[in-house]
């Protein structure tokens, strides 16, 4: 067993940027998030980032080779759209619309597009032969922090830099989307 407990934190934080990354640019363009809809934003990032790898280490190698190809491919398209409306409702000047929208669906969509990279890990672990739930628990509990932390950080840079980030963080989306279409 190569279970290690610093190597799969390590792993757990670097799948944890993409959440923290998109979780900065909520904060920054929606002003008024809720507690608990910043919450639901760190279980719903945290928990897809659990989740992917428990199904990846399910799923095996026979799916491995399909996934693999095809998951850059969805997490492009699926940032790239959310990132081309944020620009496009930036431009359009109907702030308070952007600024106060909360929507299960593009959270839902924005937490699968960024835990896709976590599936791949679990093939690695059920390889290794590690154990599953110990490191599915670190990679969720890390994914949450940063997502929250990201959040937080991304109102203060918000309230202190204006409205114009919603086009930032609509290209940051976009540029997300191409680093995991090229694997970067």
């Amino acid at each position: 067993m190569s279970f290690n407990l610093i190597s799969i934190s390590l792993i757990a934080v670097a799948l944890a940027m993409d959440a923290f990354s998109v979780s900065l640019t909520k904060g920054f363009t929606q002003k008024y998030l809720t507690k608990s809809q910043i919450l639901f934003y760190g279980l719903f990032f945290g928990g897809f980032q659990a989740l992917m790898p428990i199904f990846g280490y399910f799923c095996g190698n026979v799916i491995a080779n399909i996934v693999k190809s095809v998951a850059p491919i969805v997490g492009f398209i699926l940032l790239l759209l959310i990132g081309l409306n944020m620009i496009r409702e930036s431009l359009t000047g109907d702030d308070e619309e952007i600024t106060d929208h909360f929507s299960f669906k593009e959270v839902t969509l924005l937490a699968v597009a960024t835990s896709i990279d976590a599936f791949a890990v679990g093939i690695t672990i059920a390889l290794l032969n590690d154990p599953i739930l110990i490191s599915s628990a670190i990679i969720g509990i890390v994914a949450f922090i940063f997502s929250i932390a990201g959040i937080f950080l991304g109102k203060k840079l918000g309230n202190y830099f204006g409205d114009k980030f919603q086009i930032l963080g609509g290209v940051i989306l976009i540029l997300l989307g191409f680093k995991i279409l090229l694997g970067l």
